[in-house]
């Protein structure tokens, strides 16, 4: 029977698909691939405290991963709801943060047991704030958010759903020689395919993108920021999508995702680069112009928090409160932080830190310089 996007597609091809995976253009275009992804983990270790690689990127990737399905926010928000918590604060950036929160977990998942079906049930879960499972009712359907026209339909029954994960599973831990980053491509495909959740499937399978790689070795940490180059090519990445449904096109495909590791890899390279020179020059500024306030702990502080509160430096054992909030203070007096007022709450936001990871280039402008320390940074705040 011919595909018909109006009926569940129970026939999804179990894994791995007939195609060639690995064209001589394919395989030519994973060693850029692999190249951009090995620069990239060689420049996460230039800062040596990960906290500020795994405070920051994931929630970048958690703001535009959310942005692919509709849940919009701003690195501010995001930031700031990361320091406070606050009850009363922005759906969005709650709903983004949960997604870090599942990826944190699912990093934690793979030091116990390999990729699996569980692991996306408990990814979807935490993703959502709810416990998740596989559909088991009929009647999904993905729709054209313009025209209404049912564009996809994915496969049901609660048998069916379980076993296509299964498969699924086999793959991705599958012994051969295929390249981490074609499989992590047909795992993706694959998954969506699926759309094994009610909710929260394409979050999950992006998780799942960067939980492929570290279980193959190719990153440590989860500092690939897929979702970047997803969101500027939104239109793209769904119509290739459909060409693997409709024709089985995995080349054009794979070719896409590996294209999104290498952008994707290169540009927060680049980015991680620029957060560690940012990070040097404000320690170089606070000591000339407040010699005695700094040490290497406040700095890896307020670049693992950009919206610091006096709580941060406690935790830290930088300081106790009285001298903590002095120190924060401070910072303000040079320039280094802002002050900003929450409830009943004080926030101290790193700004130059802040517009950087905001910015599409990885320039900053220059502290102003200080030609002598003021009188009272020569003395420290007790």
């Amino acid at each position: 029977m011919p595909y018909d996007a109006r009926r569940p597609y129970n026939d999804l091809p179990l894994l791995p698909p007939p195609a060639d995976l690995e064209t001589k253009v394919v395989l030519k275009k994973c060693v850029l691939a692999r190249t951009a992804i090995a620069d990239l983990r060689r420049a996460g270790e230039l800062i040596p405290d990960q906290s500020v690689l795994v405070n920051t990127i994931p929630l970048l990737e958690a703001k535009d991963s959310s942005e692919i399905e509709n849940i919009v926010t701003t690195n501010d928000a995001l930031f700031r709801e990361a320091s406070q918590r606050d009850e009363a604060g922005d759906p969005s950036a709650k709903e983004a943060l949960r997604y870090r929160a599942a990826l944190y977990s699912g990093v934690q998942m793979l030091t116990e047991r390999p990729l699996s079906a569980r692991t996306a049930i408990e990814v979807c879960s935490a993703i959502k704030g709810v416990d998740m499972d596989v559909r088991k009712t009929p009647g999904t359907e993905l729709k054209n958010t313009f025209t209404g026209d049912i564009i996809y339909t994915p496969p049901e029954g609660e048998t069916k759903l379980r076993d296509l994960l299964s498969n699924w599973e086999r793959f991705a831990n599958a012994d051969d020689d295929l390249d981490p980053l074609v499989r992590m491509a047909v795992l993706h495909y694959q998954f969506e395919a699926i759309h094994p959740f009610i909710d929260g499937n394409g979050r999950t399978g992006r998780i799942l993108n960067v939980l492929s790689l570290i279980q193959a070795g190719l990153l440590d940490i989860p500092t690939l920021y897929l979702s970047r180059y997803i969101v500027r090519t939104k239109g793209d990445y769904y119509r290739l999508l459909q060409g693997v449904t409709e024709r089985g096109d995995w080349e054009p495909w794979v070719l896409y995702i590996l294209q999104a590791v290498e952008v994707t890899a290169t540009w927060t390279n680049a980015r991680i680069r620029a957060i560690r020179d940012l990070m040097l020059h404000t320690a170089d500024h606070v000591k000339a112009a407040a010699p005695n306030l700094y040490s290497h702990d406040l700095i890896q502080v307020i670049f693992a928090q950009p919206y610091v509160r006096i709580g941060h430096l406690i935790d830290s054992g930088i300081a106790e409160r009285h001298a903590a909030s002095r120190y924060l203070k401070q910072l303000a007096s040079i320039g280094v932080v802002v002050e900003e007022k929450r409830g009943r709450d004080k926030l101290f936001v790193h700004r130059k830190y802040m517009d950087l990871l905001g910015r599409d280039d990885h320039v900053f402008p220059a502290y102003p310089p200080f030609a002598e320390p003021s009188q009272a940074s020569k003395k420290k705040p007790k």
